[in-house]
């Protein structure tokens, strides 16, 4: 079977990998129909994700069909439509006994630390599919995308009518606004790119927006938009340092700032003035939980949640790797990008 592997940074190749043998106890082998792109995908092939390795295939936002189950699978059965959970943990070490699953100490993401989903068929725990037969493939493939943004608003502790700065409105910003918006707060969206905040404001229904231009200017503009209070919550979605350096400003006395996005750069910011003088908690936000997953698929089946606007570009797997310089250039309008896998 074809596989997309990336060998190295900027360098794809298809290969012909071998089909998987079946499910071992505990295990399902499924079929991939669609797989989201997202921005570790862009990072692992601009060689700017620190947690990357190569060669690797890459594919971790995943809407899947059940094959085959291995013994001791009950859960799920061949023909089942799921979604993945893609963050396969040890269930030994002390995160996982205390429920955090999403930092496990031998923490494996599917497409990044282990082989993925751009590919026919694969075998994972079947522990880590969530069963989703009302959603299309598209959608579940984009469950995972929503976890992540489910995840920062749950590390912030929102309460109704607390103010939310996004900080970033690519998909994960956009999924932090959602469930923001769920929790009953209010929410504004930064971002440097017009487009993107005309796209928030006509598509998603935000109407608070403003267009960073860095430094004083931001802080000036956010206190006009609250009143002089700045944000209780401050999700950054950037992955850019000098925008989670500066995040810290745009928090109120007693917020709290959680980095989503990742970067490889040191982050500094004044400690007494800002930090100090204001109690702020400062919070990182890895992955998901399992529960997250579960919830996402009730709200996306109820139509609490849409994610329809934000697919703007459909690719077929055989056309991936001709496509990816395009996706990153400026202008394509790029929101996010679903891989549609052969039948």
């Amino acid at each position: 079977m074809e596989a997309l592997i990336l060998e190295e940074p900027r360098r794809w190749r298809y290969a012909d990998v071998p089909e998987p043998v079946g499910p071992a106890a505990g295990e399902a082998l499924v079929r991939v129909r669609a797989v989201g792109i997202c921005g570790t995908d862009f990072g692992g092939y601009l060689g700017k994700m620190p947690f990357f390795s190569y060669p690797r295939i890459p594919g971790h936002e995943l809407g899947v069909e059940v094959v085959a189950v291995g013994t001791g699978v009950t859960a799920v059965r061949p023909g089942d439509r799921c979604c993945v959970e893609p963050y396969i943990n040890c269930q030994a070490c002390f995160s996982c006994q205390r429920g955090l699953t999403n930092c496990c100490a031998h923490h494996q993401t599917l497409g990044v630390h282990c082989d993925g989903g751009l590919r026919p068929l694969f075998t994972l725990p079947a522990r880590k599919l969530h069963l989703s037969p009302r959603l299309p493939h598209e959608q579940n493939a984009l469950v995972e995308t929503l976890a992540i943004g489910c995840h920062a608003i749950d590390r912030a502790r929102a309460t109704a009518g607390e103010t939310v700065l996004v900080i970033g409105a690519g998909p994960i910003g956009l999924s932090a606004l959602e469930f923001a918006r769920l929790a009953g707060c209010r929410v504004i969206v930064m971002d440097t790119a017009a487009a993107r905040l005309a796209f928030v404001r006509e598509r998603m229904g935000v109407a608070d927006t403003l267009l960073a231009t860095g430094g004083e200017a931001d802080v000036a503009a956010l206190e006009t938009l609250t009143e002089g209070r700045l944000c209780e919550i401050v999700v950054d979605a950037t992955g850019s340092h000098a925008s989670m350096a500066a995040a810290l400003g745009l928090c109120s006395f007693g917020g709290r700032l959680v980095y989503v996005g990742i970067t490889q750069a040191e982050i500094t910011f004044p400690h007494a003035p800002i930090l100090h003088r204001r109690e702020l908690s400062i919070l990182a936000s890895r992955n998901a939980l399992s529960r997250d997953f579960s919830r996402i698929i009730a709200l996306l089946e109820e139509q609490r949640i849409d994610t329809g606007p934000w697919i703007s570009h459909r690719l077929p797997f055989a056309g991936v790797a001709a496509a990816f310089d395009a996706l990153l250039a400026p202008g394509t309008g790029l929101v996010k990008a679903v891989v549609e896998m052969p039948a």
